[in-house]
């Protein structure tokens, strides 16, 4: 079978370049950045000074720069040339992130990431309240007795569906799995049930499921968090994944 071809993300690059030459053979430098999609970066005694993205590189590098606020703050600079420029804004959001270069004052920001900031902190007191409470275990009656309510009242709990609390109204939900698109209903008790649209057996529509991962496992045939798996219409036309209902 033939392999299929890469598309690489850099084309071509151009790298340690002192000022001098670069103001020498603009017409050369020019010539190799004419309409190109590119990150460029500018450097002061060897130390990152400025990372910038544009899709103009001739009148990025060769105008503003000789000219603006960064002019008398660099003695060379690279330039990596990209095929596209669709992922230009994350790549330069990476970047500032992780440098943090001196000469870039604009806060760095990815589009569409989750920050998971919110999700480990809850993680890691969830962890922490499970080690206190084995650590302060006692077998007194009392606290047998606590335990025990505290066991009905997790059955109790997990007989009512997950999405529950985060469920006001019906809505639908699909999940892609495989080239294949599985629709299905979230009811108002939180409850799923898949649709007779899209590639769901007359099987699966016989079921009703009370959890995310119980309706993406019943497709997968493995264990699967179905909060990372379905996604829901947060708006028209943006579909983000289940797991965003719990953040609100």
């Amino acid at each position: 079978m033939r392999k299929s071809r890469s598309i690489n993300l850099v084309s071509q690059y151009l790298e340690n370049i002192s000022r001098e030459v670069f103001e020498k053979y603009q017409d050369t430098i020019r010539k190799y950045v004419r309409g190109r999609h590119g990150v460029y970066a500018l450097y002061r005694k060897n130390k990152l000074y400025y990372v910038g993205l544009t899709s103009n590189l001739r009148s990025r590098l060769l105008r503003h720069h000789l000219r603006d606020r960064h002019t008398e703050a660099w003695d060379s600079f690279s330039v990596y040339l990209t095929v596209g420029g669709e992922h230009l804004h994350e790549l330069e959001a990476l970047v500032l992130r992780i440098v943090k270069p001196k000469g870039n004052r604009q806060v760095s920001k990815f589009s569409k990431a989750d920050d998971l900031r919110k999700i480990f902190r809850h993680d890691i007191a969830k962890t922490n309240a499970l080690s206190i409470e084995q650590l302060f275990c006692s077998d007194s009656p009392k606290k047998k007795a606590l335990a025990t309510k505290g066991i009905r009242a997790k059955k109790t709990k997990e007989k009512q569906s997950t999405l529950a609390p985060f469920v006001s109204r019906r809505f639908h939900i699909h999940f892609r799995y495989k080239g294949r698109l599985y629709v299905a209903h979230v009811r108002k008790d939180g409850t799923i049930k898949f649709a007779a649209c899209g590639a769901n057996t007359k099987k699966l529509r016989e079921k009703v499921f009370k959890s995310p991962s119980l309706a993406a496992r019943a497709i997968t045939k493995h264990g699967i968090d179905g909060w990372y798996a379905w996604k829901y219409e947060r708006a028209p036309g943006d579909w983000v994944f289940l797991n965003e209902l719990r953040k609100k």
